[in-house]
């Protein structure tokens, strides 16, 4: 188009353009002129206000304006498109997301209940419309930490869509962090056997311990949100050269490179890179920030804001920086850029730190983990191939710790008694974790158990459970939250941090490490059942790794009543000895780190990068979906594999069907912490 068009067409909309044939310009002018797109829009609302369909032009002028940035024109539109038809629901669904972004949450849940207030007959699109106002209420009541209300409309979302797998894996989340038992219930719409194929794979760290089952939940996820036939090869890198001799070029996508817990974790790595060697890049996919974490990472790498841009636009930037190694800081998390990866913009790509566990995709090459975390025999389990560090987690050796030591008694916590604490989250406490916890109380009577706040139902909720199990509600006392310094110095107000299972404590584990509080963990089987073991190990307290639950709470006992002097011993160990740990060396992790990098360069240049394995897991999937994982630790039991193999002779018998290659060919043989059970 050029400016003479654009004038005749402005003398269509005088002389009566149609509102299709006004759609039809303005798509015309987009990709030369958003502006003059803009303005085609505006002048025909304004020629045709009474026009009963020009609330659409006032919405798709909206939506040019803030695809350009223009957030407070975009909002007047789409009012003025509501205020033309107060019941054409998208105008309604944009508006509120707009004054969710302005920082106006209370303001744009008001809106889409407006909305939901609104909507008359019962059609196809009227359900539609319900359904995302509801999805977008619940997503902001979540966000502000109301989980019983956005557990409500999550239920009603689920009796309008049982079938869509995103309304699914809310809810349960949900039922996780306000410690619902069993989480997978509570719709007559949706089966147990249906919550567990689409729960999210964070989510299924948290529920079970059960690492064939977390490998194909993870493989369908993948396969769901980048469908093979969706994805595109236009910045497929993977056969591109690593020319030996010159920097290798390592990118990290991140949406939590900033005041968050992987964000602590791992700002001092970008510190001490090896710039001689190694050109080091961020692509940032978080919300927008400003903290000091954020700021400090932006300046030692070359940082890209690409949040805003499309899965195309950041992997065309990643291509045409010439990443040689892509790092997934995210993996399965919030905000992670999955879309990207499956665009294999580098040709080695590579899974660490942000998600614990496999990503169960064709286009992770990597895991960087270690060899507690993930021992020899376990490697069946993961679809990358395994690389590891003395110690997969970095901890940042320059983290603030407030000068202000509170005392017990400001915390509420009683002077004299032992305290057993964990400040892991909410969804992390499963029914078996909170009953070991229980024991440990009932064992060490002199004891209380200091937790996080997790909000007042919640809250009651575990006291309640408690008090029906013999220990008195006023022994859980919980911790308001507070800025990062003041809850690292209160720490040492803990006698004993005990862990989560099977999604341990991964930051809150150094964290107290750190301020030389004991931790008690044991090693499950998965990623996230292994990385306090890991930590506690690398810190140098190897007898606080216990090989089974039940000496697990054992040991919490006896360190809480006969031991004392032991449990002292080893809380003067972690202060001693804290700066020469493998835990705290971070410089001795990133020269690791960089010595895989040059591992996966050489490997790729041989043509030895890894195909991921992924054979057979829509079958695992259907065997671990049907057994009854709130009923037991499935995970522990000694004949877990046993129980996964007979399942699939079972169903080759009956269909007929060749054996699926999961196993490997010898026989499988258990962890050393399933021989000991």
């Amino acid at each position: 188009m050029t400016s003479r068009d654009f004038a005749a067409t402005i003398a269509e909309i005088t002389a009566g353009l149609s509102l299709e044939g006004a759609i039809q310009a303005a798509q015309d002018f987009t990709p030369v002129s958003v502006d003059q797109a803009r303005q085609i829009y505006q002048i025909w609302s304004t020629m045709n206000a009474a026009h009963p369909l020009v609330c659409i032009a006032h919405f798709n002028c909206s939506t040019l304006l803030d695809q350009a940035g223009d957030i407070v024109s975009a909002e007047i539109e789409l009012r003025r498109a509501i205020a033309a038809n107060p019941d054409f629901a998208p105008a309604r669904i944009n508006l509120g997301g707009i004054l969710e972004r302005r920082g106006q949450a209370g303001s744009a849940v008001q809106e889409w209940n407006a909305g939901l207030e609104r909507m008359g007959a019962i059609t196809r699109d009227a359900i539609d419309y319900k359904v995302t106002y509801l999805k977008q209420i619940s997503r902001v009541l979540s966000d502000n930490h109301d989980l019983p209300s956005a557990e409500v409309v999550l239920s009603q979302c689920l009796d309008l869509a049982p079938d869509q797998r995103d309304i699914s894996e809310q809810y349960v989340a949900a039922r996780l962090a306000q410690c619902i038992w069993p989480p997978l219930s509570g719709s007559s719409r949706v089966s147990r056997e249906t919550f567990l194929k689409r729960l999210h794979p964070l989510s299924m760290c948290a529920y079970t311990d059960d690492p064939l089952l977390q490998l194909a939940s993870a493989d369908q996820y993948v396969r769901t949100l980048a469908p093979i036939t969706d994805r595109t090869t236009a910045f497929d890198r993977r056969d591109a050269g690593i020319p030996p001799g010159r920097k290798l070029r390592i990118g990290y996508v991140s949406s939590d490179l900033r005041h968050h817990a992987v964000g602590y974790l791992i700002a001092e790595v970008f510190d001490l890179h090896d710039r001689d060697a190694f050109d080091i890049f961020a692509y940032y996919s978080g919300p927008e920030a400003h903290d000091p974490i954020a700021q400090r990472i932006r300046a030692a790498t070359n940082w890209t804001n690409i949040r805003g841009m499309s899965d195309d636009e950041a992997a065309a930037k990643i291509r045409d920086d010439g990443i040689d190694i892509l790092i997934d800081v995210n993996g399965h998390t919030r905000d992670a850029r999955l879309g990207i990866f499956a665009r294999r913009p580098a040709p080695v790509q590579v899974n660490w730190l942000g998600y614990p566990g496999t990503m169960g995709s064709s286009f992770h090459h990597y895991i960087v983990a270690d060899a507690n975390v993930i021992p020899p025999e376990s490697e069946r389990f993961y679809s990358e191939a395994v690389l590891r560090l003395p110690c997969y987690q970095p901890n940042d050796r320059k983290r603030l710790v407030s000068s202000e030591i509170p005392t017990r008694a400001a915390m509420g916590l009683p002077e004299d008694a032992f305290v057993f604490c964990s400040f892991n989250a909410s969804h992390k406490i499963t029914r078996f974790s909170f009953e070991r916890w229980l024991t440990m109380l009932n064992g060490a009577p002199d004891s209380v158990l200091w937790l996080l706040d997790y909000g007042e139902k919640t809250n009651a909720r575990l006291r309640s459970y408690a008090a029906e199990r013999g220990v008195a509600a006023e022994r859980l006392i919980f911790a308001p939250k507070m800025a990062n310094t003041l809850h690292l110095a209160r720490y040492p107000l803990a006698d004993l941090v005990i862990d989560t299972a099977p999604y341990g404590a991964h930051t809150t584990a150094s964290d107290a490490l750190w301020m030389g509080v004991p931790v008690l963990t044991f090693a499950g089987e998965c990623f996230a059942a292994r990385v306090c073991a890991s930590l506690v190990r690398s810190a140098g307290l190897p007898e606080l790794v216990c090989e089974t639950p039940d000496a697990f709470v054992a040991q919490g006992i006896a360190l809480a009543t006969t031991d004392r002097a032991r449990l002292a011993g080893y809380r003067a160990r972690l202060i001693a000895t804290r700066d020469d740990t493998t835990l705290f060396d971070t410089p001795l992790l990133v020269r690791s780190m960089e010595d895989l990098y040059r591992q996966m360069a050489e490997n790729h240049r041989n043509g030895l990068t890894p195909t991921p394995k992924l054979g057979g897991l829509d079958v695992m999937l259907d065997i671990g979906v049907k057994m009854d994982h709130d009923a037991e630790e499935i995970g522990y039991a000694p004949d877990y594999l046993d129980r996964y193999a007979q399942a699939l002779a079972h169903r080759e018998i009956v269909a007929a069907a060749p054996p699926i290659d999961v196993f490997p060919t010898e026989t499988p043989q258990p962890s050393p912490a399933r021989r000991a059970a």
